[in-house]
């Protein structure tokens, strides 16, 4: 069996929660950003602005919502407990004849 570090295992939820905040966070300054700039631009500046700040909330949640497992990720979890019996050790009832 492979043995597990701890450097192969997921985030924690706190850790992963925080880190989607922060992107989620970022692309909503990206989308107040496109909103003001809208007051000030005219022409195809203006209509970018406006895609921008129309279609930014839905790609910040799924971009936030994503969920990204480092490499080797997987925690290895026992399969089943096999008990060994040292060969010398005789049981109880054992009979020697």
């Amino acid at each position: 069996m492979k043995q597990q570090s701890i450097t192969s295992l997921p985030a924690s939820p706190e850790v992963e929660r925080r880190n989607r905040m922060i992107k989620y966070s970022i692309a909503m300054g990206v989308r107040i950003i496109c909103i003001v700039l809208m007051l000030f631009v005219q022409g195809w500046w203006l209509v970018l602005c406006a895609i921008g700040a129309i279609a930014l909330p839905y790609f910040a949640v799924v971009v936030a919502n994503v969920k990204i497992a480092p490499r080797g990720a997987e925690v290895l979890r026992p399969g089943s407990v096999e008990i060994y019996a040292r060969p010398d050790v005789r049981n109880a009832d054992d009979e020697v004849k």
